[in-house]
């Protein structure tokens, strides 16, 4: 049975589990919090008890234990198949803010990273993106959205945006499957000396949910970045929407810095 005093007891989990000091949570929380520790225990891919069982383990209706799990599911603690079941899924992929490159932070977690090339064209800028990448308003830009994937499965998209009279010939010399940041610094030489990044959460539009393969409603995590060569100057605008059920985000700080 669930109790009203139920608390997390995970290294990762939040102190009192997000329960009042008066202890009054809505029923399916505090079956979630139970479920924890059996999702941890199962281990990753294991396959989750059905709700009928899991709603008679726990002494609650099978409403109550659906929204507990569908909470668990949101939050990436467990993954529905069609058709299947629900298992318990792998640990979220991190990137280190700051980070250029996609491709060298998936390796480092033994993740294979791939990209899905979806457009590439040129285009005018509005003001602000002329403004980010320093060209005068109106000023072509390439534009290069991809599907970015790990070990083949869909994470997140990606729109670049680059000023065209800096990069005239990107098109032809560049294959947009592979790294671009790894591109322009063996073929141009051109360094990533600095980055200003905002990161938040949002939904994702219908054509961004589908290009993605994810539900509309779960959410994401959407990176805004500009980055700098050692002289300053724009090398690209990036925008990068994450599935937030499979990824975050983590940030290292030096001393005195």
């Amino acid at each position: 049975m669930v109790g009203r005093d139920t608390r997390a007891n995970q290294a990762n989990g939040p102190v009192h589990a997000g329960i009042p000091e008066h202890g009054r949570v809505p029923r399916y929380y505090a079956v979630k919090v139970e479920l924890l520790p059996l999702v941890d225990e199962l281990g990753e891919g294991a396959m989750l008890p059905s709700e009928r069982d899991l709603a008679e383990r726990y002494g609650v209706s099978r409403l109550t234990m659906r929204q507990a799990v569908g909470e668990l599911v949101l939050e990436g603690r467990l993954v529905r198949r069609q058709g299947s079941g629900t298992y318990v899924a792998r640990p979220k992929l991190t990137r280190p803010l700051g980070q250029v490159g996609y491709g060298a932070g998936m390796c480092a977690q033994g993740v294979r990273p791939g990209r899905t090339v979806i457009t590439v064209e040129h285009l005018p800028a509005d003001a602000g993106l002329a403004a980010e990448l320093g060209i005068e308003p109106d000023g072509m830009v390439l534009h290069l959205e991809r599907v970015l994937t790990a070990d083949g499965d869909r994470i997140g998209l990606e729109s670049t945006y680059l000023p065209d009279a800096r990069f005239p010939d990107l098109i032809g010399t560049f294959d947009p499957s592979g790294s671009l940041s790894d591109f322009l610094r063996d073929r141009m030489g051109i360094e990533f000396w600095q980055a200003r990044e905002r990161l938040e959460t949002v939904l994702a539009t219908p054509r961004e949910a589908l290009l993605i393969g994810t539900n509309p409603v779960l959410p994401m995590l959407l990176v805004h970045r500009v980055s700098y060569d050692r002289q300053r100057r724009p090398i690209e605008r990036t925008r990068s929407l994450y599935r937030g059920d499979r990824f975050s985000f983590v940030s290292e700080r030096t001393p005195g810095r």
